[in-house]
């Protein structure tokens, strides 16, 4: 069924002048449609629907994730670029904030505008 159908991914914003700058020149996804309702980025192929709310409550999970074959470049790269990653205290990071997994991949985090958590991942296969 679904197998066959494209994956579309939604997230929120109450700050969609942040957010198209975060998701835009930032995280440097081209932004496709910006609607009263809406900012859609695409994201390598999937739409990344950041929908316009007049409030909003971040999840206090993973909203977002992306698989980084250079995890570290790719963090240093946003660190450049003013993202901060996030320290969760049960989790030993690494000096970079890499959490380590015990099969092996290695995540990182940050957080958007709104404070939605984004991964970066990096599986060692």
């Amino acid at each position: 069924m679904l197998d066959m159908a494209q994956l579309a991914c939604f997230s929120a914003t109450a700050r969609p002048g942040e957010a198209r700058r975060f998701y835009g020149k930032i995280l440097g996804l081209h932004l496709v449609e910006e609607t009263a309702f809406a900012l859609v980025f695409d994201a390598n192929g999937t739409s990344l629907r950041i929908q316009k709310a007049p409030a909003h409550d971040p999840a206090a999970h993973t909203a977002l994730g992306w698989v980084a074959p250079d995890l570290r470049g790719m963090i240093h790269r946003l660190i450049l670029k003013g993202v901060r990653f996030e320290r969760y205290a049960p989790l030993q990071q690494d000096d970079d904030a890499i959490w380590t997994a015990p099969g092996g991949a290695q995540v990182a985090w940050f957080k958007d505008p709104d404070g939605n958590v984004i991964s970066l991942s990096e599986d060692p296969r």
